[in-house]
């Protein structure tokens, strides 16, 4: 067990042969599936790793309650990720999905190895579930 830090979040990343980046904040992301994938580490001590999926697919602000039943649906069915409703700055939704892991005792790399892949194969998914809603074809 070790404490959960960035330069480990890379090594899994880098394992995978998976391509990221570490933008201005220090945070680490990457385009899976045309979805932002961030790596966030958070809590008073950064022992929370945040896999958030900001989902590709753009709806005008007025489909916001057929989004907001598309995530009821999801999080009912789905373990993962949790999936929510934003309004951007400029008026567009967008669906966020999450998977959070507290690692306050510290993580060994095959458990963060299965975080980092729950993450994203579960946002790619809940992404394209969202491209079959937009274009209105069934789940």
């Amino acid at each position: 067990m070790q404490p959960l830090s960035n330069d480990m979040i890379k090594a899994a990343l880098d394992k995978r042969g998976f391509s990221y980046f570490v933008d201005a904040d220090g945070d680490i992301a990457g385009n899976f599936q045309n979805n932002l994938i961030y790596f966030f580490r958070l809590g008073e001590r950064k022992e929370i790793l945040q896999v958030r999926a900001m989902m590709q697919h753009v709806f005008p602000v007025g489909e916001v309650p057929k989004l907001y039943e598309f995530c009821n649906t999801w999080n009912r069915d789905q373990l993962w990720p949790k999936a929510y409703v934003q309004v951007t700055d400029d008026g567009q939704a967008i669906v966020v999905g999450e998977v959070t892991s507290d690692w306050e005792h510290g993580a060994t790399v095959e458990q963060l190895d299965q975080v980092l892949l729950c993450g994203i194969a579960t946002g790619c998914r809940l992404g394209e579930a969202l491209g079959e809603l937009k274009s209105g074809s069934p789940r």
